[in-house]
């Protein structure tokens, strides 16, 4: 492993995070607390709790898994678009680095600035509710394991796009529906059953239910099922990517 050529790539994508610090800083807390207005305030006014925990602090697992994972796939395909907009993809190929090199640069970088955005929250949110991590140790886990994989998929992405229009195009026609569906604002328990089987065919779910559950210790689906899951979403983007390299598609002229 070229861990120089890792921590180039890495360093140069956080460059551009750092040149936007105050924005992405500010955007979170803003966005956060707008969620809390209206389904904290709004709707938790109808909705006291849902399997015994504050509708207010139950929403928060959710709330960051959307967060979490739309940032991820933003950040991972705009950082490998770009270089392949303007052509400097070449110097990268041409380069004497593995594609696995490639992908920890660019994923790590779009992983950390997701985390970041996580932590930041985190931090706003419990300014509004009372909040209780039984599980610390796996909370970590999935929050780091959701960054990872969906910036591995934000990066299959980026090299999927023809233009900077098809770059919102899976996230917002495809993710963000998933995630307001996959249990994010309610537990997929008040829906009734065939909804419920339907529901588990979304992959969102597993990971929202996870999150929580390392919260509160509730899950609509099995944690060992969540994480099999995510473990299993990370391999096949792997494999996609690795596939991607060894073909050239889209990415060679």
């Amino acid at each position: 492993m070229n861990w120089t050529a890792v921590a180039t790539i890495y360093k140069a994508e956080m460059a551009r995070f750092w040149r936007t610090f105050l924005q992405s800083f500010i955007s979170p807390v803003l966005s956060t607390s707008l969620y809390f207005v209206v389904f904290g305030s709004a709707i938790g006014s109808r909705i006291q709790e849902v399997d015994g925990v504050e509708y207010g602090a139950f929403i928060v697992p959710g709330l960051v898994m959307l967060s979490v994972i739309t940032q991820s796939i933003s950040n991972a395909s705009f950082g490998i678009y770009f270089p392949k907009f303007i052509g400097n993809i070449y110097e990268i190929l041409s380069a004497p680095i593995n594609f696995l090199e490639v992908v920890a640069g660019f994923a790590g970088a779009a992983a950390t600035k997701s985390l970041f955005i996580g932590v930041v929250i985190l931090c706003t949110a419990s300014l509004f509710v009372d909040l209780s991590i039984q599980h610390p140790v796996a909370m970590v886990a999935f929050l780091v394991l959701t960054c990872l994989s969906f910036s591995l998929m934000g990066f299959i992405i980026g090299i999927w796009a023809g233009n900077f229009e098809q770059l919102q195009l899976v996230p917002l026609l495809v993710v963000t529906p998933l995630v307001f569906l996959g249990g994010s604002f309610y537990s997929i328990s008040m829906l009734p059953p065939v909804w419920q089987t339907i529901t588990l065919f979304n992959p969102v779910v597993y990971l929202v239910s996870g999150f929580r559950w390392a919260f509160f210790g509730q899950a609509d689906v099995p944690v060992l099922l969540s994480l099999c899951a995510i473990g299993g979403f990370t391999l096949a983007c792997m494999a996609v990517i690795w596939w991607i390299f060894k073909t050239g598609w889209r990415i060679r002229a």
